[in-house]
């Protein structure tokens, strides 16, 4: 084990678990998942090697969107537990080095929020100006051509006062009108709130959605929009995302985050790596913490783009900005359904070693897929709205697999969603002591990842493969070195074997292979890679 270096905060070292809660474990027997039954299971997170867990939302919704519809920024839904049930829960996660990230959803209400119920109840409510409202077109229709990104216009129109308030999402979800004072000042108080809590840190919910344009200008037309993709983008959001303002609205999170002790802020935003890199904002008025990088969500799964990418992302971070990984979340396609299982094994061993904070969702680590929903069974508006288009995100919320019983050791009846045909062959206990389980390589991967700093907080370098024609179109390799440590790691992306040339960078031993058979191994030379294997080489001095 390598000496850890001194002066790299907790999320920098350390990686963090997604817990969707409805499908982590049910502790009372209604089939959702909730705090309680969060607890029964931390034994197992810290066994597995994880750093800090994120909680999608758990606060009184009307669950029009499985909670990212609020209706009290302060509370729990008692469908999970208590504000009791919580204040244990971050209790009995601190005793174990867990910390606790909790969402929080700035950018929308529910509409049953009692800020909305009074902003909706008449054009001179002190309130009316919490949320955004606009007057009809000339025609009568919506104020511009703004759309929802679950379909159909970002407009609702509201009888009882002859005004269109403004939602990106759900028409049960009413944007804010973060331009107004007192509802910055309202929203910082439900951070302190929490943070006095003993939360360790916020995921914001679309972040760069929060500020609009105060001229409220149309959207231009996507050009490169065609069918099959999601229906907000038939125009570009030149207007109504990332907007300069929001920065501001940023920063002064991040203020309320610095006047604690190492909290941090996490921000969901979907844009390109130029814009990205602004929400870290500078060294004098800091933004996000992690500004969310989605490229492994999102990019063709290829040795070629992927290092290009990691190259860009790379070159464009400003010198005080950390990176992050991610392979899925609630929103996303499993990785193993997208990239097949042999390959899931190769993109654990990239997100574990590329520099930065990883962020695991939960279930990955048993390699679950996404379960196929009937429709009698569809939960997810977002596939209510648009059906028929793939977009639904039932697939990877499904239920934890624990274990080969009834209801997969989730819970005592049928869950709110399907478990997976294979859930008694593919869960915990069938992995946790089989030697070449994708729970065991997760475990080893975490394991090496945290006695070895120059896999956490190591710097990175690229590394040109030389070797046969496999090797030089579908290899992945680079070298990860701190205090004159060095590891190199090599990842096939392809499923036929590649011999990788090692006379420019040295001779090693195999620390581990995904394979998990040839640990302690010597190479010099050449590197034989086997058909979708990985491995990490710590490189001799």
């Amino acid at each position: 084990m390598t000496k850890q270096p001194a002066g790299h905060l907790w999320w920098q070292r350390g990686v963090i678990y997604q817990i969707y809660p409805r499908s982590f474990q049910d502790s009372n027997g209604d089939g959702v998942g909730d705090l309680r039954g969060i607890r029964s299971r931390l034994d197992y997170l810290v066994d597995l090697g994880i750093d800090a867990i994120w909680l999608s939302p758990i606060f009184p919704s009307p669950m029009a969107d499985f909670g990212y519809d609020v209706a009290d920024y302060c509370d729990i839904h008692p469908l999970f537990g208590t504000l009791a049930d919580f204040d244990a829960l971050v209790a009995d996660a601190h005793r174990r080095n867990l910390k606790v990230i909790l969402d929080f959803v700035p950018n929308h209400t529910s509409d049953q929020h009692p800020w909305f119920i009074e902003s909706r109840s008449s054009r001179d409510n002190p309130k009316r100006d919490w949320y955004i409202w606009r007057d009809p077109a000339p025609d009568g229709g919506p104020p511009n051509n703004w759309l929802s990104y679950f379909g159909g216009s970002a407009w609702e129109y509201d009888a009882t006062t002859g005004q269109y308030y403004l939602h990106l999402f759900l028409k049960e979800q009413p944007d804010l009108n973060w331009r107004n004072p007192q509802v910055q000042a309202a929203m910082l108080d439900v951070m302190r709130f929490w943070l006095d809590r003993g939360v360790d840190g916020f995921r914001v919910d679309v972040m760069w959605l929060m500020i609009k344009d105060a001229q409220f200008r149309d959207n231009p037309p996507n050009p490169a929009w065609k069918p099959g993709m999601m229906p907000h983008m038939r125009i570009l959001e030149a207007w109504s995302a990332d907007q300069p303002e929001v920065h501001q609205i940023v920063a002064m999170m991040r203020r309320v985050l610095d006047s604690y002790d190492e909290r941090m802020m996490v921000g969901e935003i979907y844009l390109p790596y130029d814009r990205l890199m602004h929400y870290y904002g500078t060294p004098e008025s800091p933004e996000a913490h992690l500004p969310f990088n989605f490229a492994l969500v999102l990019l063709p799964w290829d040795a070629h783009t992927i290092a290009q990418t990691i190259a860009a992302y790379e070159a464009l971070l400003p010198p005080h900005g950390w990176p992050n990984w991610v392979l899925g979340n609630h929103d996303q396609p499993r990785i193993a359904s997208r990239v097949g299982e042999a390959q899931a094994r190769v993109a654990a061993m990239l997100l574990l070693t590329l520099r930065g904070t990883p962020t695991m969702y939960y279930g990955d680590e048993i390699g679950m897929r996404n379960v196929p929903i009937p429709p009698d069974r569809v939960q997810d508006p977002f596939e209510k709205n648009v059906p028929g288009e793939g977009h639904g995100r039932d697939p990877q919320r499904t239920p934890m697999q624990w274990d080969a019983s009834e209801y997969a050791g989730f819970s005592k009846v049928q869950p709110w969603l399907p478990l997976a045909d294979d859930y008694r062959q593919r869960n915990v206990a069938a992995q946790r002591n089989a030697p070449h389980s994708m729970l065991s390589l997760y475990r080893r991967l975490l394991t090496l990842r945290r006695s070895e700093p120059a896999l956490s907080i190591g710097s990175y370098q690229a590394i040109a493969v030389e070797g046969d024609d496999t090797a030089r179109q579908s290899v992945l390799a680079f070298v990860r070195e701190v205090n004159g440590c060095r590891f190199l790691v090599a990842l096939n992306f392809a499923s036929h074997p590649a011999r990788l040339s090692l006379t420019t960078i040295g001779e090693g031993t195999i620390a581990l292979s995904t394979h998990l058979d040839r640990g302690g191994s010597t190479v010099q030379g050449d590197l034989e890679l086997r058909a979708d294997e990985g491995v990490i080489i710590a490189l001799a001095p």
